[in-house]
């Protein structure tokens, strides 16, 4: 059975498959739960009829998804032009804009020149469980330890160029899969002196451009050759991804109000250990 798009047949199984991946991409790259853990999983039970090379462009492309959802959520905070009763610049979002940059050299320097070594070292469902599993730990012992303490940064505006290059540093740890960049960055900023909003949006906001040149580096090596088919199903899983990151983002930045990440962490270890046993035992 397939849907009938411009006289093209697009098959529905490979349709709600499109869909399920936009899903766990709109989920998993904002709660600290590592999105390569899931994927790696979802792959498993999920085969693409298109080619392994396209399979790799779309779980890039869908990503465009998820960055819309921070650039619509957060317009307010980011844009820093003012067009009403004349034109504006305001500043405050300028050094905002300034700081992200600063958090974002270090991984970028790194992705840039060791991504093919990364990948080839570390993609494997041995490094994700332990990446998981370790990082769940981490989460439930930082929040013990933040118990005891008040955070010092409880406004955007209160972070200083060097505590933006310090969570750049933490945001490096994600570039060994399964350890979550969101994660990375949330138990920095935690561990800094940050509040949990304030760690959360800032982690956000590190995202478009990190994830924005991540792709485009994928897509300027892999190209946009595509069928019309192709086109549909990345327009499709981009689409779900960025619904339902509206959804992930406005959920966790309610739950972090009342709640701590120590669920999270549960979660995690349980995953690695789901993760482990799969690949063990099958």
């Amino acid at each position: 059975m397939g849907y009938s798009i411009g006289g093209l047949n697009v098959g529905f199984i490979e349709i709600l498959k499109v869909i399920f991946l936009g899903i766990v991409q709109g989920i998993t790259e904002w709660l600290p739960v590592s999105s390569t853990g899931h994927m790696i999983l979802v792959e498993e039970f999920l085969t693409f009829s298109y080619s392994s090379e396209f399979r790799e462009i779309f779980l890039v492309v869908i990503q465009f998804g998820s960055i819309l959802a921070v650039v619509l959520l957060f317009w307010n905070k980011l844009f820093p032009f003012q067009f009403k009763g004349g034109f504006k610049v305001e500043m405050e979002k300028i050094q905002l804009w300034l700081k992200i940059a600063v958090a974002c050299l270090p991984a970028a320097v790194i992705g840039i020149l060791f991504d093919d070594i990364i990948d080839e070292l570390f993609f494997n469902y041995q490094t994700v469980a332990t990446m998981l599993i370790l990082y769940g730990i981490l989460f439930i012992i930082v929040e013990n330890f933040n118990k005891q303490r008040r955070p010092r940064i409880n406004n955007l505006s209160q972070i200083t160029f060097k505590l933006a290059m310090m969570i750049g540093i933490f945001q490096v740890l994600a570039i060994i899969p399964g350890t979550s960049r969101s994660g990375a960055t949330i138990v920095g900023g935690i561990l800094l002196g940050m509040s949990r909003y304030v760690a959360s949006e800032f982690t956000f906001f590190l995202a478009v451009p990190v994830m924005f040149g991540a792709s485009l580096l994928r897509i300027i090596r892999l190209g946009l050759d595509f069928t019309t088919a192709e086109w549909i199903t990345l327009g499709v899983g981009t689409f779900t991804a960025f619904i339902v990151s509206i959804f992930a983002i406005k959920f966790l930045l309610s739950y972090i109000k009342r709640n701590d990440f120590k669920p999270f962490g549960y979660y995690r270890i349980l995953l690695g250990i789901i993760v482990f046993a799969y690949f063990m035992f099958m």
